[in-house]
This record gives C-alpha cells, sequence and structure tokens, in this order.
C-alpha cells in the first residue's frame, strides 16, 4: 500500500539515503531500525511527501507521490513525527478540531470524541497542549495521525519516552489498525518493541541492510546448538549425547549440543535418548536475540565498501 522505490536523499553532497526500496502491505506492520543518523526519519518523511527524494519514488495505494497528487494522497497517511507538533496554547480538543477540519471530516465533534475516549484523553479534552505530560502529548498526537482513519500509517518512535502502561495500549492499537487493513511503519530504536509488533523488519543503515521476518532474520545467526531439556538428572545419559557432542554444555537439567548437521542429528539424538528411557521435556535451536543479529548486520554493513 506504500512503496519506496530507489529512495535517495543528499543534503549538502552528503548522501543520507542510499537506494532505498521496500514495500509495506495491507494488514502489515513494519518496523524501521537503524542507530542515530541512519536515515529512517528522512526516510519517514520521503514517504509521507514532506521531503523531496534527490532520486527514486514513493507509491501510496498505487499511485505515484508526487506535486500534483500529494495533496489527496496525504490525506490518505496518517503521520506521526519524531515531535508531537501540539499547538500549545489550544486545548486538546482544538489541536483535533483543527486537523478535523484540515482533513475535512464531517461530523467532527463525533469524531474527535472518539478519538478521545479511544486514547482516554477525554478527562483532558479542555486542558491546553502546554499543560500535558510527555506521554499525554504523544497520545494526543497519535489520536490526530488517526483521525481520519488512513489507510497508510507512518509513526517516528510512537512509544519513545512512554510509561509502559500507555506504550503498550499503543502496541495494541497498532495490531486493531493492521487488523482493520492499515498499511503502518514504525520507525523506533526499541528493538523488544519491534519484535512484539512487527510483521517484518527493516534494518535501515544509509541503505537498506536487510528486511525480513523477526524469525528470519535470526535464522541467519543460527549457531548451530541445540539445547534438550531433560526430566531429572542428565548424567545418566551423557554417555549417548557424547556420541553426539563429546563436550557439552549441562546446567542443571539442560543440555546445549553444538550440531553442525542438526537438521540429521537432532531426530537421531531424540530417537537414542527416548530409545534410552530418557524424559525429553524440551528440544530447541538456541536462537540469536534480535538484537544480536542487528547488531550483527549493522557490523558487516559498515564493513562493506561504499557504492
Amino acid at each position: 500500500m506504500i512503496a519506496a522505490q530507489g529512495l535517495s536523499r543528499a543534503f549538502g553532497g552528503r548522501t543520507v539515503v542510499d537506494a532505498v526500496s521496500f514495500e509495506v502491505n495491507r494488514s502489515e506492520i513494519v518496523a524501521l531500525l537503524g542507530p542515530n543518523g541512519a536515515g529512517k526519519t528522512t526516510t519517514m518523511r520521503m514517504l509521507a511527501g514532506l521531503v523531496k527524494p534527490t532520486r527514486g519514488s514513493v507509491h501510496v495505494l498505487g499511485v505515484e507521490l508526487t506535486r500534483a497528487t500529494g495533496p489527496d494522497l496525504r490525506a490518505r497517511i496518517g503521520f506521526l513525527t519524531e515531535s508531537p507538533g501540539l499547538w500549545d496554547r489550544l486545548t486538546v480538543r482544538e489541536n483535533l478540531r483543527v486537523y478535523a477540519s484540515i482533513y475535512g471530516i464531517a461530523d467532527a465533534d463525533r469524531v474527535i470524541a472518539r478519538a478521545l475516549d479511544l486514547f482516554e484523553l477525554t478527562p483532558h479534552g479542555l486542558a491546553r497542549a502546554a499543560e500535558l505530560s510527555k506521554g499525554m502529548r504523544q497520545k494526543v498526537a497519535l489520536a490526530r495521525a488517526l483521525l481520519h482513519e488512513p489507510p497508510v500509517l507512518l509513526l517516528d518512535e510512537p512509544t519513545s519516552g512512554l510509561d509502559p502502561e500507555i506504550a503498550r495500549s499503543v502496541r495494541a492499537l497498532l495490531r486493531e489498525r493492521r487488523a482493520a487493513g492499515c498499511a503502518i511503519l514504525v520507525s523506533t530504536h526499541n528493538l523488544d518493541e519491534a519484535e512484539r509488533v512487527a510483521d517484518r523488519v527493516a534494518v535501515l543503515h544509509g541503505r537498506l541492510v536487510a528486511i525480513d521476518r523477526p524469525a528470519a532474520l535470526r535464522q541467519r545467526l543460527m549457531t548451530g546448538r541445540v539445547v534438550v531439556r531433560l526430566a531429572g538428572d542428565p548424567a545418566p545419559h551423557l554417555p549417548i549425547v557424547r556420541r553426539f557432542d563429546a563436550a557439552p554444555e549441562v546446567d542443571g537439567a539442560s543440555l546445549t549440543l553444538s550440531l553442525p548437521r542438526a537438521e540429521q542429528e537432532v531426530p537421531a539424538l531424540v530417537r537414542a535418548l527416548a530409545a534410552a528411557g530418557a524424559g525429553i521435556v524440551e528440544v530447541r535451536h538456541e536462537m540469536p536475540a534480535l538484537e544480536d543479529v542487528y547488531l550483527r548486520l549493522l557490523g558487516e554493513d559498515r564493513g562493506r565498501p561504499a557504492s
């Protein structure tokens, strides 16, 4: 529903985003990860039509985003910027009413009331934006981005600085919007949040380093290590285990083995243990954390020659 094709942007001769191509589909959440200065915000602003690409194009709902199509397409996008950008002297209701007018929303009072209720902001509707906490301001900004029920959401650090309860409610809201058919791109530094909410993760470091499902990215760093947890003391079964790995790691009832040919060796190991009467509670591949994958990908990218 929103796609970047060869998207590049240079400022003063320095390329910040270099030939980035990816798409976010209907009913999908993609998390955009990258260190500070990786080009995440610039990419988001190009996708929203706020910054013109040096090269490349953006398509929204199958239509190229240009100067001529921009006004109509931007009305189909909900964009949360890095900072909420509220009018401090206006109340929460007044802030939302301004945007309802910009979007041409009919029955604005009803829509605003629904948004306030959704974000539990009704008691704060008459408070001026300057009086709100950072978390409350972020909720108002999210309500504003969703006010016109856009099919595409671009959210730059949507839970930054929020307390855990509010952050959890934001994640739940994103899942609801995904279920309703939204295409959602979330820029975040929070790897745990990316894994909780995203269908796919895109790692950006000026250029697109990788994009895939979190589990598939972790698969790239599979160690060939397998964890076997037994019921009771594993000592009687160590002679069997050592047929497969001469030096298994023992941690209580768990054994960790290095198996270079895990797909062939694990079934044979399980059969041998079962035949010896071992109570097998769990057998699983040792999976790296998404953080390990992220750091490895960035490290590999830094080692590549510049294009």
